[in-house]
């Protein structure tokens, strides 16, 4: 638009002065404080689900790694298939959740990750603090687990209940 929008001049009305209806958003000045603010908060807000999908990203690649090193140490459990199509299967599930972050934004994605890797928890606590007298699989690495999924769920969080 080129200028502010106007408004006929109404019929007299007894003496009552004419107010303008207010001016659509979009026709609003950029720098308005209202404005900047309003586009501040979604900027913020993106920002957040960015920094929740990278820390995914690097959660996904710690456990991609971690699986190769379990394999490598033939200590992955045979019967339950090929470690191979794991890793594929586990690569796919971060690229998906990566890009989802990424890309759509959305609270209820965030949030839906969130509570499935909160699923994870009880395992990494019990393998740090409770372990199997024989378990294979130092304490340390699931305490390093749990640390690790803990800050992943913060961000999620952070995403996706706008914290």
């Amino acid at each position: 638009m080129s200028g502010p929008r106007t408004v006929p001049p109404a019929p007299d009305a007894g003496g009552h002065a004419h107010v303008p209806p207010p001016r659509p958003l979009m026709d609003a000045d950029p720098t308005a404080v209202g404005v900047r603010e309003a586009a501040a908060a979604r900027d913020a807000r993106a920002r957040k689900y960015r920094q929740a999908a990278f820390v995914y990203l690097h959660v996904g690649l710690l456990y991609e790694f971690a699986v190769v090193v379990l394999w490598r140490q033939g200590l992955l459990p045979a019967q339950r298939g090929p470690a191979w199509l794991w890793l594929l299967i586990g690569a796919a599930i971060v690229a998906f959740v990566f890009w989802g972050l990424w890309r759509w934004q959305h609270a209820w994605f965030a949030r839906v990750i969130w509570a499935l890797h909160a699923l994870r928890l009880p395992a990494l606590i019990q393998g740090a603090f409770f372990p199997d007298a024989a378990a294979a699989v130092p304490p340390a690495f699931y305490l390093t687990a749990l640390v690790i999924i803990l800050a992943n769920l913060w961000m999620l969080a952070r995403a996706g209940w706008d914290l």
